[in-house]
């Protein structure tokens, strides 16, 4: 038999995106070092935990969305981040019951808590893979065991490609994503902008940058929108996550936030 292999170490002296964005969402699976600089942070930007927040339910309209009234059953979640409420597969299985959802990450922390993710309806399927972002053919590979790359899926990648820095590399991970992905896909991108506070923005990718894991990059509204390249953005395009099909409450409207999001169809025929 192979020998197994070693269980990840969770170094908890580096603040590190998943523990730091759990501790803003309210969550407990973060540490003093991961809390140090959320506070740092928050310190200068106290919207922050906004942030937060509004990409959450940025995930929860869309995810809904596309399950409901796009008819899709397959969803690739990378960069899922620890388990917290709404999760993907919770949204899209309660619109429909029999959807499928991979999550990738590479953080040993988020693979520690796999077993928390790995539970869905009877009816459909939960399944976590271990992989990198910029390792595209692996995600992919590991993915074709649950997911029909005949059949439309949507491909989630909130907060996550803000950590690639490189604009070539990024528009040539979403190519290989997309490429294997048949028309009728959808693309699901949310991005920290400095298009609202420019300095504030950059700011806090400076403090992140000089001891959080790993690096952060801002975009512009423009950079944002590039990485829809090719495909059809729905209505009302790349907006201020907040602003994206918001729900009405009769709390007021709602309030933009530094988070942009957009959701975009392969075009073709389905």
């Amino acid at each position: 038999m192979p020998a197994e292999k070693p269980e990840p170490r969770i170094d908890t002296s580096v603040p590190h995106n998943a523990r730091i964005w759990n501790y803003w969402l309210g969550g407990t699976d973060n540490y003093p070092v991961d809390r140090e600089m959320g506070e740092r942070i928050r310190a200068f930007f106290p919207e922050i935990a906004d942030n937060a927040r509004a990409d959450r339910a940025f995930l929860v309209r869309t995810a809904t969305y596309l399950a409901r009234d796009e008819g899709l059953r397959q969803f690739l979640d990378i960069g899922a981040g620890l388990p917290t409420r709404d999760n993907t597969h919770e949204v899209v299985q309660a619109a429909a019951p029999d959807a499928r959802v991979v999550y990738v990450d590479n953080d040993p922390m988020v693979l520690a808590h796999a077993r928390t993710l790995l539970t869905g309806t009877a009816e459909g399927a939960t399944e976590y893979v271990d992989a990198d972002l910029r390792d595209p053919e692996a995600i992919l590979e590991a993915a074709d065991a649950s997911l029909d790359f005949s059949r439309p899926v949507a491909l989630m990648l909130l907060g996550v490609l803000n950590f690639v820095g490189d604009d070539a590399e990024v528009r040539s991970l979403l190519d290989r994503l997309l490429g294997a992905l048949p028309p009728g896909s959808f693309l699901v991108v949310s991005h920290p902008t400095d298009d609202l506070d420019p300095d504030r923005a950059h700011q806090v990718a400076a403090a992140w940058n000089e001891k959080g894991t790993p690096k952060l990059t801002v975009r512009s509204a423009a950079g944002i929108e590039a990485l829809f390249d090719g495909l059809e953005l729905l209505e009302p395009g790349v907006v201020s996550c907040s602003l994206w099909r918001p729900e009405q409450t009769g709390a007021g409207a709602a309030v933009p936030v530094a988070e942009y999001g957009g959701v975009a169809r392969k075009p073709g025929a389905r």
